[in-house]
């Protein structure tokens, strides 16, 4: 055993383990924390068999967008502290279903294609970039623009307005 397998193996384990720490936490907010874990975890799994820009892509795309967007969601809404209503069971009946998703797509991925190497053809990480930032540089700029109007949308949207004595004009505070 190499120390690449090591450092995967280390990482699946963080990765797994995250991930039944995700789905049976009680509060939403530290679900979505070990979330980023799970997906930091994936990444670095990514990176130990050698493909960085899946790698890179997980944590701009996933970490970087998905959870936050969920993190900033659960603190506009203040429902990050609020625990989840589910039972015990119900919660041991998610990890069982998740490990066992686990188990049949490993074992389909290991029956199709065995222990061994599977040689990929594609693309290399040099013509990606220069498709990205060469062709399509300017989509991949608005959307970025986009994304961060979006956000600058919702706090603007999230914040009710404020008279100057403190009475929000929704409460009726003004004399009629």
């Amino acid at each position: 055993m190499s120390g690449l397998d090591v450092l995967f193996l280390v990482l699946a384990l963080l990765t797994a383990g995250a991930g039944l720490l995700a789905v049976s936490s009680r509060h939403v907010l530290h679900s979505a924390l070990w979330l980023v874990v799970v997906l930091g975890g994936l990444a670095g799994c990514y990176l130990v068999l050698g493909a960085e820009l899946v790698a890179l892509v997980q944590l701009l795309v996933y970490v970087g967008a998905v959870v936050i967007l969920v993190l900033f969601a659960l603190m506009l809404t203040r429902s990050g502290g609020v625990p989840v209503v589910t039972s015990r069971g119900q919660r041991v009946g998610a990890g069982l279903v998740g490990a066992a998703t686990t188990v049949v797509l490993g074992g389909a991925l290991l029956s199709a294609f065995g222990w061994g190497s599977v040689p990929l053809d594609g693309p290399t990480n040099a013509e990606v970039a220069t498709g990205i930032f060469g062709r399509f540089v300017w989509p991949f700029e608005l959307l970025s623009a986009l994304l961060l109007l979006a956000l600058v949308a919702a706090v603007a949207v999230s914040r009710a307005p404020v008279s100057p004595e403190g009475v929000s004009p929704e409460a009726g505070g003004e004399d009629e």
